[in-house]
């Protein structure tokens, strides 16, 4: 490959053209984010029944989700309309994060726009559902297993408690579910590399389940539920570095044996 061959990256600017694009993406991302709030907030309602779907099927008939403060009920849409409008906007923000790191990538590199905001788009939606469709009635169901007339326990569940747990779980499983991106970019920038994950196979078990019980409630259902999904996130990643990391040239000698 000749000098003129080699792809190229945009010119190289100061700290602080880089600080000033970094402003302007998290201006964008906080003026969508404060739209996407108001729109949630409008529709809060539907939030509101959509979250609390997985738990009701679940509550005997004298349990509920109680309002245990005057204020609860208004501070509690507040709140899970802020989380939502930042599940709502995760589309832009990966595009925003793309737009500011892309001079940064040689030109070849740029191609990836669509394909990472797609499938990061994708990989946090599959995340969310996880959790949504999997994980919240396997733990409720468990938990709430410990109320009733065995028990001699009623469940009044704080309706604050619960709507902003179930909002960070989802917002935590999409997240976490990111991994495989996370390392695309990496391994494209150089900084890790498919012998580096495996040599580094058991410190990244530790680590994904120190980060489960970061995340998930202090329960062993839900940290093993975040761990295990991500286990197998991180062999895919191994797979991804394979495809996308760069492949070793030949030698001088070998390459002239074929000419």
């Amino acid at each position: 490959m000749t000098q003129t061959d080699k792809p190229t990256v945009e010119t190289t600017y100061p700290i602080s053209h880089h600080l000033g694009e970094l402003r302007k993406r998290i201006v964008y991302i906080a003026g969508f984010w404060l739209l996407a709030f108001i729109l949630c907030y409008w529709k809060s309602k539907y939030i509101h029944e959509f979250v609390t779907a997985p738990i009701k099927p679940l509550l005997s008939p004298d349990a509920s989700l109680s309002m245990l403060t005057l204020t609860e009920g208004f501070m509690t849409e507040l709140k899970i309309s802020m989380l939502a409008a930042i599940f709502f906007s995760m589309p832009f923000i990966l595009f925003q994060l793309w737009r500011f790191i892309a001079p940064g990538l040689y030109k070849s590199e740029r191609r990836y726009l669509v394909g990472f905001v797609f499938f990061a788009t994708l990989l946090f939606l599959a995340g969310a559902s996880f959790a949504y469709y999997f994980v919240f009635p396997l733990g409720f169901k468990f938990f709430l297993s410990y109320s009733g007339e065995e028990w001699g326990m009623v469940a009044t569940l704080s309706i604050a408690w619960y709507l902003t747990l179930v909002m960070k779980l989802l917002l935590a499983f999409g997240i976490v579910f990111e991994l495989p991106v996370v390392i695309f970019f990496l391994t494209k920038i150089g900084l890790v590399n498919t012998a580096m994950l495996k040599k580094y196979r058991k410190f990244a078990v530790i680590g994904i389940f120190m980060l489960a019980a970061v995340l998930t409630p202090p329960d062993i259902i839900s940290q093993v539920a975040m761990a295990v999904p991500l286990l197998f996130l991180y062999e895919v990643s191994i797979v991804i570095t394979k495809i996308f990391g760069p492949k070793p040239e030949k030698s001088t000698d070998e390459v002239d044996i074929y000419k």
